[in-house]
């Protein structure tokens, strides 16, 4: 099925807008990414069980802890030491596009479950990326990690924007959860939902979903020609109807009256 034109785009901002530049720093990112959302799951679980009996024993009965390892506690403050743009880079091709949306007038947000609106905001700040995004969504704003498309609703709330059948909301995602929350949000607007999957890892959830290779891309350049293409068809559609529309071309189209010499002809 062929790509319609978006009208809105929201993009994942850990290793799609952004990529980091030393991979053991992204892995951590990610693997604090799959604990917030289990442990957000097990917490809701806790939450909804109405069991008589205690779940955990009484603590004089609970076994000594073992301390924990502090590995990723390390990480993470070592991440923050340093400054944004000597541990992440914006993805090459990347303006492009944005350049490319901004120019069509097209609303843009960024969403993130990384390490929360500090995190997210340096990296905003520093590489200008604020001139391209009228919304911004940081693990702060949400109760509920993706898969669940909550990050995606409160990007579309922040961009005060109530889509409808003719919007096509593209999101841009380099991982399997980034396709499954796009797919979750269909049920929740009724606009057409354009799942874009930027990477292998995200690729090979999209062919799992049965999403055709149109919705895959290995880079913005490829990104940026195939939305060019949608643009000039778009366009070059809208001035079909604007002139198929117009004055002259009624005018033109409309019976003629019958003039005295027309009459003797017939």
């Amino acid at each position: 099925m062929p790509l319609k034109t978006p009208t809105i785009v929201i993009f994942d901002m850990d290793g799609t807008v952004v990529r980091h530049l030393s991979p053991w720093v992204l892995h951590v990112l990610e693997r604090l990414d799959d604990a917030w959302y289990t442990a957000a799951r097990l917490f809701r679980w806790f939450g909804r069980r109405r069991a008589q009996d205690p779940i955990l024993p009484p603590p004089e009965e609970m076994p000594p802890r073992r301390k924990p390892r502090l590995l990723v506690h390390r990480a993470i403050h070592k991440v923050r030491r340093k400054e944004v743009d000597q541990i992440v880079e914006p993805c090459p091709g990347i303006y492009d596009v944005l350049e490319l949306l901004k120019s069509e007038g097209i609303p843009v947000a960024l969403i993130s479950n990384g390490l929360g609106q500090g995190y997210g905001e340096d990296i905003v700040q520093k590489f200008g990326l604020d001139q391209y995004f009228s919304a911004t969504v940081f693990r702060e704003d949400i109760r509920k990690s993706k898969p669940d498309p909550e990050a995606l609703l409160a990007a579309l709330s922040h961009l005060q924007i109530t889509p409808g059948q003719d919007d096509a909301i593209w999101y841009i995602g380099d991982r399997h959860k980034d396709i499954t929350a796009a797919l979750a949000l269909e049920s929740h607007i009724p606009a057409q939902i354009v799942p874009v999957a930027y990477g292998v890892n995200a690729a090979v959830e999209a062919v799992k979903k049965g999403i055709g290779p149109e919705h895959i891309i290995m880079s913005y350049y490829d990104m940026h020609a195939r939305l060019e293409k949608l643009m000039n068809a778009a366009g070059r559609d809208k001035q079909n109807t604007r002139e198929l529309d117009s004055p002259a071309n009624s005018s033109a189209l409309a019976p003629r009256p019958s003039t005295p010499a027309a009459k003797a002809r017939k």
